[in-house]
């Protein structure tokens, strides 16, 4: 069990860095751009941060099973 912990920190450090990267990136743009722009620009992070989140999960439940090299089945 200890050993699947240390595999889940990679994915979950990624993933917050990621969506950090867009919510301090996308919310720099939409206080700079006035309009429509700002409703696109404000849909686009939350999209990929969505999308994000979902991968992540997905990550750490083949972890959990025990599948840590997904490439080997291909």
């Amino acid at each position: 069990m200890k050993e699947h912990k240390k595999k889940l920190i990679a994915p979950i450090l990624v993933t917050i860095i990621m969506i950090l990267y867009y919510v301090v990136y996308f919310g720099f743009l939409i206080a700079l751009i006035d309009g429509v722009w700002k409703w696109l620009l404000g849909i686009i992070p939350l999209a990929l941060s969505a999308v994000m989140l979902k991968v992540c999960i997905e990550r750490i439940k083949e972890i959990k099973k025990g599948e840590e090299d997904d490439l080997s089945k291909y």
